[in-house]
């Protein structure tokens, strides 16, 4: 069986309704991303970090995913698929995708403000407890703080992401610039001459060779991309 990986950006998950960060009118015009989403932004204003990420919450439970993310999850009727994505969303999830490696952290989860990939610290919210209020405490009383890779911080998940990508017989690319690293340098990890397709509206600049460009969004695209899959299998 082939194994596909998809790798997805804020494009992904912006036709359910979630904000980019990004874009024009996007959060960061909103917000200085250095004061919510970074190490330092944390350590001065853990309160305003965790309303700005409590709101981001709030918004994720009111959208589905799209049709986009739903037939990224029908690919595993037919391929071996890993979906490796920026987004901090769990959409991919709700679609139906089973493997899902989540470079930029998960929005619903919050961990340790002192060992923050520990498993052991690591906890799951949901709809009725969504929200992490002023001093709330972590298992090993620290700050519970968003699990979330801040600015400044390493991302643990980048060499399972890049091992991924090296196994993939096809490379298929949603939703994302290609301007944000380490997560950007995980094209250079395919192997050379596997098909691999690029879905956003937008011209994107990518220096690599043999790129298919479906200038879609990410459900029109992965719905031209689905016929051409299926028809070759």
């Amino acid at each position: 069986m082939k194994q596909i990986v998809v790798l997805t950006g804020a494009g992904m998950s912006a036709e359910s309704g979630i904000s980019t960060f990004r874009d024009a009118g996007g959060l960061w015009e909103k917000y200085p991303v250095m004061q919510v989403a970074s190490h330092d932004g944390w350590e001065a204003d853990p309160v305003l970090v965790n309303q700005f990420y409590n709101e981001r919450r709030r918004e994720l439970l009111s959208v589905r995913p799209n049709r986009g993310h739903e037939l990224v999850a029908q690919l595993e009727r037919l391929f071996k698929v890993s979906v490796v994505t920026q987004n901090v969303d769990n959409l991919h999830e709700r679609a139906g995708s089973s493997h899902v490696i989540h470079l930029h952290g998960e929005l619903m989860k919050a961990t340790s403000s002192l060992d923050p990939n520990n498993p052991q610290f690591i906890e799951t919210l949901n709809a009725e407890h969504c929200n992490i209020a002023p001093g709330q405490k972590a298992k090993d009383g620290s700050l519970l703080r968003p699990f979330i890779v801040f600015f400044q911080e390493a991302v643990p998940m980048i060499e399972t992401a890049a091992e991924e990508v090296s196994k993939a017989n096809i490379l298929i690319i949603i939703g994302t610039s290609l301007n944000v690293y380490p997560a950007a340098g995980l094209v250079h990890y395919a192997k050379p001459g596997i098909p691999i397709y690029l879905i956003d509206p937008k011209p994107v600049s990518v220096r690599i060779n043999g790129v298919t460009f479906i200038q879609k969004g990410a459900s029109d695209g992965m719905e031209e991309l689905t016929q051409l899959l299926t028809a070759v299998e």
